[in-house]
This record gives C-alpha cells, sequence and structure tokens, in this order.
C-alpha cells in the first residue's frame, strides 16, 4: 500500500502544476503496483530506491536531491526527460537495466562542464 506522504506529494505536484491530473493517475497506479510487487523489506539485495543527485561542481553545493522508488523508475525517467531535456545524452536503458540486474550503489555519473554540474545516480 503506497504511504500518505508519497500521494500527497503527488497531489501537491497536481496543485503546482508540475504534472497534469492523467500524469499523477499514472504515477499513484505505478504507487500501486511497485507497493503490491514489493519484496519485503528484510529481504536483503533488493534494490528500493533510485536516488539522483545534482551538485554544483564549482561550490559542492547540493542543487536536485530526488528519490525514487524503484517501482516507479519508468515512469520518473520519462516525466524527467519531460523537465530535463538535456537527459537526451544519458543512457537510460543503462540505469534501468542496472536496476533489473539487482545493481546497488552509484551506478552512472555525468558532469556537464558546460553548465558545471555533476549528475550522480545511485540504486539503493
Amino acid at each position: 500500500m503506497t504511504t500518505t506522504e508519497e500521494r500527497l506529494r503527488i497531489l501537491k505536484m497536481i496543485e503546482n502544476k508540475q504534472i497534469t491530473a492523467a500524469e499523477a493517475a499514472k504515477l499513484l497506479e505505478a504507487l500501486r503496483t511497485a507497493s503490491a510487487a514489493e519484496p519485503p523489506r528484510d529481504q536483503p539485495g533488493r534494490s528500493r530506491w533510485l536516488r539522483v543527485r545534482v551538485t554544483d561542481t564549482a561550490t559542492g553545493k547540493l542543487k536536485v536531491n530526488v528519490n525514487i522508488p524503484v517501482g516507479l523508475v519508468d515512469v520518473g525517467l520519462k516525466m524527467g526527460a519531460r523537465f530535463a531535456p538535456d537527459m537526451a545524452g544519458m543512457d537510460l536503458n543503462a540505469v534501468q537495466a542496472a536496476i533489473r540486474e539487482g545493481l546497488q550503489g552509484k551506478i552512472m555519473e555525468v558532469e556537464d562542464e558546460q553548465d558545471n554540474e555533476r549528475v550522480e545516480i545511485f540504486v539503493e
């Protein structure tokens, strides 16, 4: 079952006009499906979160910190591509493959020298 916090976060995204009601419905359905298929918490070696960190390479300051349940990765990547067209240079298939294979830890790091940003993707 999805948590109230996750559902409220999706509703806030609608309120802030970050997503449409149709996109929110897809996210809520994905949350419901992900929570039903989620392995027990005590099962070791199972990835549960995709963590994306964007830092300013000049200052080291954290600019973006996003945590996505693994069950929502496909939906999250599609939405992320809509908000960040620069993601086209990243191999998102590699991210999805790493998650399916059960890899954990840092799976990708990309540095954008033009914008002085570092993007790191972790699976935990």
